[in-house]
């Protein structure tokens, strides 16, 4: 996933992360991939083992000088979010990536609009 996400552009202004071992340790994997320093990850607590209004809470908290964010948690809680914020999108399967773009000045607008653009990358898909 690391591989086919340092293609992707625009690349993220901010990579946010649980402290957990296995959110880290893939945001540390795709990092990589990525280019980007380890030192680059932000770690946000809120983030672990969180459900969807904490979740909401952190990305409607984001510096609004990030453009585009990359965040790794843990289902069921990221699954819910992405399920609230584009219903057809029911399950995120381990290490999948659900992007969405928006027309917004601010991340905390998040969850009170919809996305212009959502993609579903998901490791299986070649």
């Amino acid at each position: 996933m690391g591989r086919r996400l340092a293609k992707k552009n625009p690349r993220p202004d901010l990579l946010v992360s649980s402290p957990a071992v296995r959110a880290m340790t893939t945001a540390r994997i795709i990092a990589q991939e990525m280019g980007y320093q380890l030192t680059d990850i932000a770690v946000n607590d809120t983030l672990y083992d969180a459900e969807t209004s904490d979740i909401l809470m952190v990305v409607r908290n984001l510096d609004d000088q990030a453009n585009v964010v990359m965040m790794f948690g843990h289902n069921p809680g990221l699954t819910d979010l992405v399920h609230d914020i584009w219903p057809p999108i029911t399950h995120l399967p381990t290490c999948a990536v659900a992007e969405f773009s928006f027309e917004i000045d601010s991340w905390s607008k998040i969850g009170s609009v919809a996305p212009i653009n959502v993609a579903l990358i998901s490791p299986k898909e070649e």
